[in-house]
């Protein structure tokens, strides 16, 4: 996670012009939690560890999954910065596939000793309601509690599916803190299209 600012002040807060806020819940689990029934359909999916994937797949999948959600960090990251990620041994990537077709990203991170960070978790939108989400984190939590881990944790926000937040608590994670993130709306510079995410509004710089 990104280094963290001083704590806002009660009260209203300006967003800076062509900046976007959301409020971010962090969540987590101290040991794995009793497994949750397996929906019938999941004999269609299978997860693959994706070893050393390319920067083009990687992106590729990444907006596949993520555009309408806001995910941007992997699209604006140096090639050289996102390379050492993706060959970091410590960090492990899965790919969700319906037959041969892709239609879920996972990222799992052992980088902090004693942890895992579930980076990144995601299907794209065909595929959320038909219990590729639920076989995705069955997988998840089997492999990160598979390790000499204490703490399983994943940081979700208000741009991700409001059905996100409810799911991961049903998956056995707890909410423990708030933050708020500015960044750069990603759609004004053309990282993502102007009509990605268009359950948050575009704001033209020009309007303030």
């Amino acid at each position: 996670m990104k280094k963290e600012n001083p704590i806002l002040p009660d009260g209203y807060s300006s967003v800076p012009p062509g900046k976007l806020a959301t409020v971010v819940t962090c969540l987590q689990m101290f040991a794995p939690p009793k497994p949750r029934p397996s929906p019938e359909t999941e004999s269609r999916f299978a997860l693959d560890h994706w070893a050393s994937p390319s920067l083009e797949a990687y992106r590729a999948i990444f907006r596949a999954v993520g555009e309408n959600w806001m995910w941007v960090s992997r699209l604006v990251m140096s090639d050289e910065a996102l390379n050492a990620i993706l060959r970091n041994p410590a960090v492990e990537i899965y790919v969700l596939r319906d037959g041969d077709r892709p239609i879920g990203l996972l990222e799992l991170d052992f980088r902090q000793e004693g942890e895992c960070e579930l980076g990144y978790f995601g299907l794209v939108k065909d595929a959320i309601g038909k219990g590729a989400g639920r076989f995705l984190m069955s997988n998840a939590i089997a492999k990160a509690w598979s390790k000499p881990i204490t703490r399983f944790w994943v940081h979700t926000c208000h741009f991700d599916s409001p059905a996100a937040l409810p799911f991961y608590q049903r998956s056995g994670f707890t909410p423990y803190r708030f933050m708020v993130e500015i960044i750069d709306d990603p759609r004004l510079g053309g990282v993502l299209p102007r009509t990605a995410s268009p359950h948050i509004p575009l704001i033209e710089p020009s309007a303030f």
